[in-house]
């Protein structure tokens, strides 16, 4: 975006500008000429900044922490520019393009927020998401802003578990002591009658995995979803197929399932079960406040615990319906290098389908925990006026994943604390699907309930599998179908393959953006177990491939590409020995504008055959050059 476009858009004087070292200073006093001005967008509004083209980013999280009235948590930042994540930490601004006048976005991550329940002693109620960095005196700020009578945070006291608040406590004291996934406040006048009961809401800790036992029967789903045999039966069209009955009630839940010979497992009907019985019940969607695209935690029937996340593909960064502010992306390239604006969710199904058990590949009727422990996901269309609709009420696709019980994520603590088969699990999953989005933030810390066991369960894999950035997914008719772009013009979009075919000369793996944070864990510089070599040696890219296609997803030769050479290269590492710092190092760039070892492998392959030649000979040309360079790795450190 030009600087004279963002000036339109600026609400704010440029004289006012954020210094080195985080304070306001006049334009006028600057002497150096080599600053540049940026704007940061946070919560709807726009400060300008002023920074060096040489910054790198970490720096820049540096000046907005010490910013007055912006998130204080440098690690837990994410910035997007003209569609594009900043995510490497040591690489300069002026390497990522930033130039006058650019937008940077920012986003707080998940696990840096809390969800507030609150009750009014006038009987009015209303949810809310805060920083855990915050503290009560916040709070009542937020609770001023809603709610009229208390306008005034001074008249204020607010009440949790019977327990009166002061100003000052941190969101995340309270937090600690009140373990629950919504915290719930009583708010009342100050001085007012202090009144028991029911007014003054208390934690509810209960466990979030307890689930009930649902009975799982074509008379139940009928009776969930207002389905009959002749809905069910229907092949998928230009439109989404709905009961008529949940329209009426502009309300609607229910898995999208292309191949009728699969089989839901019961945990997942349990979860669209427990879904459904929280919107039934009047229970809102809880969007959640950060992260780059529409997240929102479902609630069961009581309202007390989370069940489910769900995230639409039309909310997706960079999407149509983003809430977030982020461009609308016009190429249809995501955050990610290699990746597609609306295929997040198909992703993170794909990630829990081959997420094989240690016993051997996922069975399409069982509920046997994955290797890794990605949550249950699964595609499913939902109508709730409570998703961001700019326009009419639509019905939403997307992905929605079991809600897991956890003590926060990996950023909260040291890695030294992991277990070192915990790390592993992820590392494997990470490298198989060439994740380009795997930082601490996302491997939630949970306990194994036979022996107390810390596990860590990775989530958020919308940015799996890599491919050339400007070629479509091939899709089945109903990923074509999911794949809408909604209320565009009160029109819906659907992206077709052949308008962004490309020659075979252009087309090659891009590896580009991976990133893995746990190459910085001593974990990963551990040999794998001999139980983990043998769930790799199992692995095979081919039954991959034919699983997706079984589930619906017909994957391209790119995306196939990427998925056969990040498997084998995770093979071929462990026959030879290596650490999975040393095959993961091979997949990550060590700066921005340095190539990969799997990027030169890849080019040196597509170089090495004639045009038109058989993907076999492909991959066995990437094979080849692959011995070569781990050959040459394996005598070097020997």
């Amino acid at each position: 975006m030009s600087s004279a476009g963002v000036t339109a858009l600026s609400p704010v004087p440029r004289e006012l500008l954020l210094s080195p070292n985080g304070y306001y200073t006049p334009l006028h006093l600057s002497l150096d000429h080599e600053f540049i001005f940026i704007y940061l967008s946070y919560s709807g509004s726009l400060t300008p900044m002023r920074v060096l083209p040489y910054d790198t980013i970490e720096s820049v999280k540096l000046k907005i922490q010490k910013a007055e009235g912006l998130p204080s948590l440098t690690n837990k930042q994410k910035l997007v520019c003209d569609g594009r994540e900043l995510a490497r930490s040591n690489s300069l601004l002026k390497e990522y393009g930033v130039t006058e006048g650019n937008i940077l976005h920012l986003v707080i991550r998940l696990s840096d927020l809390q969800t507030i329940s609150v009750r009014t002693s006038s009987g009015k109620e209303f949810t809310f998401q805060v920083e855990r960095c915050r503290d009560v005196g916040y709070v009542k700020q937020q609770i001023a802003q809603k709610e009229k009578r208390f306008a005034d945070p001074e008249k204020q006291e607010v009440v949790c578990n019977g327990e009166l608040l002061e100003d000052q406590r941190l969101i995340d004291d309270i937090c600690s002591k009140y373990s629950d996934a919504v915290i719930h406040l009583f708010v009342r006048v100050k001085h007012a009658e202090v009144r028991t009961g029911q007014d003054e809401l208390s934690i509810v800790a209960k466990e979030l995995n307890d689930t009930e036992d649902y009975e799982v029967s074509e008379t139940n789903i009928k009776r969930k979803y207002d389905v009959s045999k002749e809905d069910t039966g229907r092949e998928y069209g230009a439109e989404p197929i709905v009961s008529r009955k949940a329209l009426d009630r502009d309300l609607l839940l229910e898995p999208v399932i292309v191949n009728k010979k699969i089989e839901l497992a019961s945990n997942i009907w349990n979860m669209i079960n427990s879904t459904y019985e929280g919107l039934d019940s009047g229970n809102y969607p809880i969007r959640s406040a950060e992260g780059t695209g529409g997240a929102y935690f479902m609630l069961d029937s009581t309202g007390q615990k989370y069940v489910s996340v769900f995230k639409p593909i039309d909310e997706e960064p960079m999407a149509v319906n983003n809430p977030r502010g982020l461009p609308f992306s016009v190429d249809g390239e995501g955050l990610k290098k290699g990746t597609r604006v609306g295929q997040g969710a198909f992703r993170e199904v794909a990630a829990y389908i081959l997420d094989h058990p240690m016993s051997g590949r996922r069975s399409l009727f069982g509920d046997e925990k994955g290797f890794a422990g990605v949550p249950p996901t699964v595609m499913v269309k939902c109508l709730h006026k409570g998703f961001n609709h700019p326009g009419d009420l639509t019905t939403k696709i997307g992905s929605l994943q079991m809600f897991m019980e956890n003590n926060g994520s990996c950023e909260d603590m040291g890695p030294g604390a992991f277990p070192v088969k915990e790390v592993h699990k992820i590392t494997v999953l990470d490298m198989r699907l060439a994740n380009a989005d795997r930082h601490a933030g996302n491997i939630l810390i949970g306990k194994e309930e036979e022996n107390d066991q810390a596990v860590l369960i990775p989530i958020d894999h919308g940015y799996c599998f890599p491919t050339s950035w400007y070629i479509l997914f091939a899709l089945t008719e109903m990923f074509k179908l999911c794949f809408l772009l909604l209320d565009m013009g009160g029109k819906c979009v659907i992206y077709r393959l052949q308008d962004f075919a490309a020659p075979d000369s252009m087309i090659f793996n891009q590896f580009e953006d991976c990133t893995f944070e746990w190459l910085y864990w001593p974990q990963t510089r551990q040999q794998y177990s001999a139980e983990i070599i043998d769930y790799i040696k199992s692995l095979n890219a081919d039954e991959d491939i034919a699983l997706l296609k079984f589930h619906g997803w017909d994957l391209p030769l790119e995306c196939a590409r990427t998925l056969q050479i990040s498997t084998m290269l995770l093979k071929k590492g462990v026959e030879r020995g290596m650490t999975p710092f040393a095959i993961g190092s091979l997949m990550c760039r060590e700066s921005l504008n340095k190539e990969s070892v799997i990027e030169g492998i890849v080019k040196a392959a597509l170089d090495s055959v004639l045009p038109g030649t058989s993907e076999a000979t492909y991959l066995e040309a990437v094979s080849e050059i692959m011995d070569q360079h781990l050959d040459e790795i394996a005598s070097s450190i020997s």
